[in-house]
């Protein structure tokens, strides 16, 4: 199994280039007072496909030889992955397949059919998107492009975290949302290199706390079937994704419901940017940890803005407890 390297990091940014965005890092008086700690937001909700994935899928399209390239790519994904690798086939010129849970927000469908890739649904969970993508790729010849437990995914990912300390500085913690982990893989790869003392923290629901579980136990856990509104922090770690969690993570942080919610509404309310549930995890665990966090520097992974304005979580359909205004 290939770990990827510091120095892999550094390729992707450059082969990334033409394709991504330098997302911008942004602070807020608000939450700084609230937390009690000097916040810097880095707002991969501005990325291209509107979420951090399309910097590891554009490093593993454009890493493929031409002959690999040549009967495209397919994937699994619950949507951003989706649509990054979607679009990062489009501007290489080659078809991308994508096998989505039926339950994947409609949104993110619309998102990966308008950037030209195929859509086979599947089953909720992750053992029958594997399934129906092992037989597409035996039929079809299409060079496999995980989500997450893949190296050059991972050092695609990375690329964030690296922006964010030459944007910010070195900071005293950074906080990524944690699903399948090459977010949170590819921060702790950059940090460990360009700022080592900086403590990465790992941020999930409560409704899917596998990453919380396998720390504890020191061994990886499976995902079962979690039911959480951070759709995109459904998936569980794998071998690679969890090298790097059980090595370089300080502790994973959980949110309710409710708080994930809530978090996401005073995003949207105080600093006026489009964000996604599973972007307002890191948040919603740093209001819920903050004597931890209180007089230092801590660097916010907002990891994507991909949400259907017209099913909000706060709306009829979200958590009969919440109460915006609380």
């Amino acid at each position: 199994m290939y770990i990827p390297t510091f120095e892999d990091v550094l390729e992707a940014r450059e082969r990334i280039k033409p394709y991504i965005h330098a997302t911008p890092v942004v602070t807020s008086r608000y939450f700084s007072q609230l937390t009690g700690a000097e916040l810097f937001f880095k707002c991969e909700n501005f990325q291209k496909t509107g979420a951090f994935k399309a910097r590891g899928a554009a490093n593993a399209v454009f890493s493929l030889s031409d002959e690999q390239a040549g009967k495209g790519v397919a994937t699994h994904s619950s949507g951003n992955h989706a649509a990054a690798l979607s679009y990062a086939a489009g501007c290489r010129g080659i078809q991308a397949t994508v096998v989505m849970p039926r339950n994947a927000p409609e949104a993110k469908k619309t998102a990966v059919r308008g950037y030209g890739g195929r859509i086979l649904e599947c089953g909720p969970t992750t053992a029958e998107r594997e399934t129906m993508l092992e037989a597409l790729v035996e039929e079809t010849g299409a060079h496999f492009v995980h989500p997450y437990n893949d190296h050059r995914v991972i050092a695609g990912q990375a690329t964030c975290a690296h922006e964010l300390h030459e944007q910010a500085g070195s900071l005293d913690a950074v906080v990524a949302p944690v699903g399948g982990g090459g977010l949170i893989s590819g921060t702790c790869l950059s940090l460990s290199e360009v700022s080592p003392d900086t403590r990465v923290y790992a941020a999930e629901p409560e409704n899917a706390d596998d990453a919380r579980r396998s720390l504890r136990a020191g061994r990886l856990i499976g995902e079962g079937i979690p039911v959480t509104v951070a759709d995109g922090l459904k998936t569980g770690l794998r071998p690679r994704t969890w090298h790097f969690v059980s090595r370089h993570v300080t502790d994973v942080l959980c949110a309710t419901e409710d708080e994930i919610i809530h978090a996401m509404h005073l995003i949207w309310q105080r600093m006026k940017i489009v964000v996604e549930p599973s972007s307002s995890v890191p948040l919603a665990t740093i209001l819920n940890n903050r004597a931890l966090f209180a007089g230092k520097r801590v660097g916010v992974l907002i990891s994507g803005g991909n949400v259907s304005l017209r099913k909000l979580p706060w709306m009829n359909n979200g958590s009969e407890s919440f109460k915006p205004g609380r």
